[in-house]
Formats: C-alpha cells, sequence, structure tokens
C-alpha cells in the first residue's frame, strides 16, 4: 500500500473520487482527525458512525487509506451519471422500502469476509435536528454476523455544515472526526439474546459512538 499516495492501489473512479474528496475537506472543512490508528490496515472491519449530513459518507471515507465500502438507497440509482458513478466506486444500494434486503445483507457479509471495510450509520438515515438516534438493528446483525471488529466513530460539525433540509454547505464550518478503539466481538455480541441480538448489539456500538469525544474536552 502507498503510504504518500493510497490512491494509487484503490480503483481508478474511487481513487480520483476519494484524492478529490480529501482535497475538498482539507480546503473547505478542515477540522482534526483523531485516532486513525484503530482503523486495520488489513483485515475486514465496520465502521460505525453517527449521521447528520450529506458529508458524512465522504468524510469518512476520505479520511480511510484504503478503498471501503458503503451503503446508499436504491433511489438514488437514477439514469445517466449517477448510476455509473455510484457503480464506479462500488456503493452497495440498499432497498429501504422492501423490508430485509437479502441481496445486500449477503454482498456486505461477502465483502467483511474478503477482509473489506463496510462504513455504515446505525441511525439508517441523517438526523433530523443532528442529535443522534435511536439505532436500527442492521448493524448489529452484520457485526453479528460476521464476527468482525468494530470501529466506531463519531463526526462532528457535519449538522452544522449541511443539515437535513439544507441544500448549500456552510464552507468553513469545522469538521472534525473521531475515530474510537476497536469493540471486539465479546463486547457487542450477546449470542444468547434471541431476537434483541441485533438490536442489542446495534445499542452498545452507538453507545461507543455517543460516548466519543471532541479532543479537549471533558468527560462530565
Amino acid at each position: 500500500m502507498s503510504v504518500v499516495f493510497p490512491q494509487a492501489d484503490m480503483k481508478p473512479v474511487y481513487g480520483v473520487s476519494h484524492f478529490l474528496a480529501t482535497t475538498a475537506y482539507e480546503m473547505l472543512f478542515r477540522g482534526d482527525i483523531v485516532g486513525l490508528d484503530n482503523l486495520p490496515r488489513l483485515g475486514g472491519c465496520l465502521v460505525a458512525a453517527n449521521h447528520a449530513s450529506h458529508l458524512d459518507p465522504f468524510i469518512i471515507a476520505s479520511q480511510l487509506q484504503r478503498q471501503v465500502r458503503f451503503f446508499a438507497r436504491k433511489t438514488l440509482w437514477t439514469p445517466g451519471f449517477p448510476s455509473w458513478w455510484l457503480n464506479a466506486v462500488d456503493v452497495i444500494p440498499v432497498d429501504r422500502d422492501g423490508g430485509s434486503d437479502v441481496t445486500a445483507i449477503k454482498l456486505v457479509l461477502h465483502e467483511l469476509k474478503q477482509q473489506r471495510i463496510v462504513i455504515m450509520f446505525p441511525e439508517g438515515t441523517r438526523s433530523r435536528d443532528g442529535r443522534m438516534q435511536r439505532p436500527k438493528p442492521g448493524v448489529g446483525l452484520f457485526a453479528c454476523r460476521a464476527q468482525v471488529p468494530v470501529v466506531p466513530a463519531r463526526i462532528f460539525g457535519s449538522y452544522e455544515a449541511l443539515g437535513k433540509g439544507g441544500t448549500i454547505p456552510r464552507f468553513g464550518t469545522r469538521i472534525t472526526v473521531v475515530f474510537g478503539e476497536r469493540i471486539p466481538t465479546g463486547d457487542y455480541d450477546q449470542p444468547g439474546a434471541g431476537k434483541e441480538r441485533y438490536q442489542i448489539a446495534s445499542e452498545r456500538i452507538m453507545a461507543k459512538i455517543a460516548g466519543l469525544r471532541l479532543p479537549g474536552e471533558c468527560v462530565i
């Protein structure tokens, strides 16, 4: 893996998109990036983050030195450039209106077993007010089924930069990302919990995200 130019190890369109996202972040939203050492250089893992803005996937992915996969609702696959780009950067389409999307589930589990990183937002959709919402069981399902470490991440400032309902980003807003320590499977998975197993896992993962703080911020 190239340390200076990590994009050289990525697929061409993803690599170019990664470079542009990194450059845009550094020029327009630059904040602190904390805890990058908690991200594995090799092996599969889930990166689970709070979700308050359309900017979140780009901000998170731009900080990872490996090509990752993340989700988008199938309705974004509109004719022309959107469909071409989403396919070119390997975004996983999800049918949110059709219940459990078996195809997406199998694809994510396959990616994790192939030692890749998948980004997930446990809340399932963007927060309306910037505050973290109760997670859905999806991230717990994937983590428990794949038995992989989970890296919690908290994004600060993205709601202020482009919250739900916003159309034009507030350039110059400081966006900081804090990556927490990896959560081992034994800390989130409770196999004997029956039908609540995945929801419990999601809530434990979300609690780790909520516990992350800005650099220098005291925990009361």
